[in-house]
């Protein structure tokens, strides 16, 4: 393990020991956002159940208004009220969402029509099938449209309710604990003594874990001392999940890597980019199995970096959502980098005039980069480059959805 491993490889290896829960549980819908599906939902109804009307207008037969002519106005059908089947020689007024009356072959949009005592009249002649949408147009009976994997957000539950759902099984939250190392840390809100600092790994930690929907077990701070942080660790391996910041390095005070070791093993160790080198991943033993263990850099901005990239998709993969691959486009640099990395970099950057921009300060320190940055610029190790060189950005829109 004294070998660095390359952003790849680490990612591959996390999530080849990412294990999904199989551990279901019954929910109502409106209970779900945010968990993950585990059975397939099948509709039982045609989505939308009849062909109704795309538009306020008119429903007619496209034969009868070639020629201008005035038609008589035989009904009126609003949304939710089925009419009568369309007389010869006439249309109907028909608003958004109503079933097409039988007979009518089209519907003119009020826009185009002109109308008096009774009648209308077409002014700008349709196509035929015009603003009907037709029965089944959207979703058929019998037709899958959620699977096993789907992370349900807003536009998913709402697919749920269109098919009449209102109960729905989805995976067991995943529990994660959390703690956090470091004697200069101090919570916020006491008293900041010199050469101490506020914690603020936990806020942004367990806010990424919230955001997730994981069941979150706060163990908070634990001494620099190897026999507390194994007492930590052993406390801990009652969740699935057990993630820590700070520990995982090389210094003397580093104890968390040692805990683990007696109590379980270090599988990775160490990625080679920047920020974010002294990424952990390992198992710890608990009665009737192991919990997995991921041990977070100490830096605010490397615990950010290493979580979008590597735990976030672990911890999905672990509530067994189906993997997402974050999308990244190309911009043009607007920067310079004369002296080349040693290591693969991602840097905090946003968008401004169409380039990239990185924030000034990039050391792993500064939190306010990451309030700042709309994203990362992944940048290979050994690369210089000019203003305007093409580069890969990754929004954080991706790495976070």
């Amino acid at each position: 393990m004294s070998e660095m491993l390359s952003v790849e490889a680490a990612q591959a290896a996390l999530l080849a020991a990412a294990i999904p829960v199989i551990e279901s549980e019954a929910l109502p819908a409106e209970s779900a956002l945010g968990r993950i599906l585990a059975a397939h939902l099948v509709s039982g109804v045609n989505v939308p159940p009849l062909d109704n009307s795309a538009m306020d207008g008119y429903a007619l037969r496209l034969a009868e208004c070639a020629d201008g002519q005035w038609l008589p106005v035989s009904q009126r059908i609003a949304a939710g009220h089925l009419g009568q089947p369309l007389q010869n020689g006439t249309a109907a007024r028909i608003f958004t969402g109503a079933p097409i009356p039988e007979g009518a072959d089209c519907v003119v949009m009020q826009e185009d029509c002109e109308s008096r005592d009774g009648e209308v009249r077409v002014v700008r002649s349709p196509k035929a099938a015009a603003n009907i949408r037709r029965a089944g147009e959207d979703i058929r009976v019998g037709q899958t449209v959620l699977a096993p994997g789907t992370r349900l957000g807003p536009a998913q539950l709402g697919v749920a309710a269109a098919v009449g759902e209102t109960c729905l099984t989805v995976y067991r939250r995943l529990k994660v604990a959390v703690f956090f190392t470091g004697d200069e840390i101090v919570p916020p809100g006491q008293p900041l003594a010199p050469g101490r600092i506020y914690n603020s790994n936990r806020a942004t930690l367990i806010a990424l874990l919230n955001q997730l929907g994981v069941e979150v077990i706060d163990q908070g701070q634990v001494a620099d001392t190897l026999d507390a942080t194994l007492a930590a660790l052993q406390r801990a391996a009652a969740a699935d999940v057990v993630i820590t910041s700070g520990g995982v390095s090389v210094g003397e005070e580093d104890h968390v890597k040692a805990a683990v070791e007696k109590i379980g093993r270090i599988d990775l160790w160490q990625v080679s980019m920047k920020p974010g080198k002294p990424l952990a991943h390992g198992l710890i033993g608990k009665p009737g199995g192991m919990a997995d263990f991921i041990g977070l850099p100490g830096n605010p901005v490397s615990a950010f970096v290493v979580f979008c990239l590597f735990v976030r998709p672990f911890l999905l993969q672990r509530m067994g959502a189906t993997p997402h691959t974050p999308a990244s486009f190309t911009l043009p640099a607007g920067f310079s980098r004369d002296k080349p990395g040693k290591r693969r970099e991602f840097m905090r950057a946003r968008i401004e005039l169409g380039q990239a921009v990185l924030y000034p300060n990039q050391s792993s320190g500064v939190l306010t980069s990451l309030a700042w940055a709309d994203g990362l610029v992944d940048v290979d190790a050994g690369v210089t480059l000019q203003a305007g060189d093409p580069v890969r950005f990754i929004p954080f829109a991706e790495l976070l959805a």
